[in-house]
C-alpha cells in the first residue's frame, strides 16, 4: 500500500541509527575546481563543445554525450538568480534565527546552475532573473572549499 503524506508533521519516523561514514573525494575535475576557487578565487566550469554545454562545478566527461572535458573554463563572477528557495526550519524542523535563501544561480559563461546562499537581499524583493554576484572569502581564509563562496549578492541596478 502506498501512503501519501499530506502533513509534513506527522511523518511517522522509526528511531534508531545506522553507523555509517563515508569519505566524499572530488575527483580530478573537482579538485581543479576546488583548488582554484582556494588559490584565486574563481569559479572553474568544464566545456563541452560537441553539445555546446558549459558545466559548473568543472566535470571529466560531458554528462550528454560523455566526451572528455577539461577543467579549464573561468565562468562568472556574476550570473543570473534562476530559483530560489527561503528556509525559515533547519534539517531537525527547529526555528532559524534569521531565514536562509538558497539559490539557483547560472553564471555567466554557464549553462549549468549552481546552489549556494543568497546574501544580502535587503528590503527589495528577491526575483527570479535578478542579477547576482559571487562573494568569495578573502584569500587568506580560503580552505579549499565550496564554502569558500560566501554566497550570491544581487547586484544593484
Amino acid at each position: 500500500m502506498i501512503e501519501r503524506i499530506a502533513r509534513p508533521d506527522e511523518v511517522r519516523r522509526w528511531p534508531g541509527s545506522i553507523p555509517v561514514s563515508h569519505r566524499y573525494t572530488p575527483g580530478v575535475a573537482g579538485q581543479a575546481f576546488l583548488e582554484t576557487l582556494r588559490d584565486r578565487g574563481v569559479i572553474l566550469g568544464s566545456r563541452c563543445d560537441r553539445c555546446r554545454y558549459t558545466y559548473v562545478p568543472a566535470r571529466l566527461f560531458c554528462e550528454r554525450c560523455f566526451a572528455e572535458l577539461a577543467a579549464d573554463v573561468e565562468v562568472g563572477p556574476a550570473g543570473v538568480l534562476r530559483s530560489f528557495a527561503i528556509g525559515f526550519v533547519g534539517v531537525e524542523g527547529e526555528p532559524l534565527e534569521s531565514p536562509l535563501t538558497l539559490g539557483l544561480v547560472q553564471l555567466d559563461g554557464a549553462d549549468a546552475c549552481l546552489l549556494h546562499l543568497v546574501l544580502d537581499h535587503s528590503d527589495e524583493p528577491l526575483e527570479i532573473g535578478r542579477r547576482v554576484e559571487v562573494v568569495v572569502k578573502p584569500a587568506g581564509e580560503r580552505t579549499g572549499s565550496i564554502l569558500d563562496i560566501e554566497g550570491f549578492r544581487p547586484v544593484e541596478g
